[in-house]
């Protein structure tokens, strides 16, 4: 008898647990295995990585408001937004992070802090404002066209 309520235990109780916690899926909930191995994933968390230590090396030197700290703090901000919507695909659609996605998000940020950056020189009516918006949303419509 102690032998069926110990096996009971161990099957049962992680089964129930796992389904509870996944929404009843049968997968663990947070599952980000297969996303952190993918090269979109990969990408963009190597561009962060490079801006972080570029602005722990100029931290030293600069004040928070120098260009170089207010562009590569906003970029961070922007890759780290695109890491959570990488973390947002489901499982099944692990295929879609491709090493393209990845360059199509970092340089959609580079071209984002780009604008930002002109945006503290030039109003929005700016011609070169207006062409930096643009270039954005060609990438970012790329961006949706891939994730859905």
């Amino acid at each position: 008898m102690r032998y069926i309520v110990f096996l009971i235990v161990i099957f049962v109780t992680p089964i129930a647990a796992m389904a509870q916690s996944s929404g009843g899926s049968g997968l663990p909930a947070g599952d980000v295995g297969p996303i952190r191995s993918s090269a979109a994933y990969a990408e963009v968390l190597l561009r962060k990585t490079e801006l972080q230590a570029e602005l722990e090396a100029v931290l030293p030197d600069y004040t928070e408001e120098n260009p170089k700290v207010i562009d590569a703090r906003f970029e961070i901000g922007i890759l780290t937004r695109d890491i959570d919507r990488i973390y947002a695909v489901r499982p099944t659609e692990v295929g879609k992070l491709t090493l393209a996605l990845g360059k199509l998000l970092v340089k959609r940020a580079a071209l984002e802090t780009e604008l930002q950056r002109l945006q503290r020189s030039y109003n929005k009516d700016h011609p070169e404002v207006k062409r930096a918006k643009r270039r954005i949303e060609i990438f970012e419509s790329s961006i949706k066209q891939i994730l859905g």
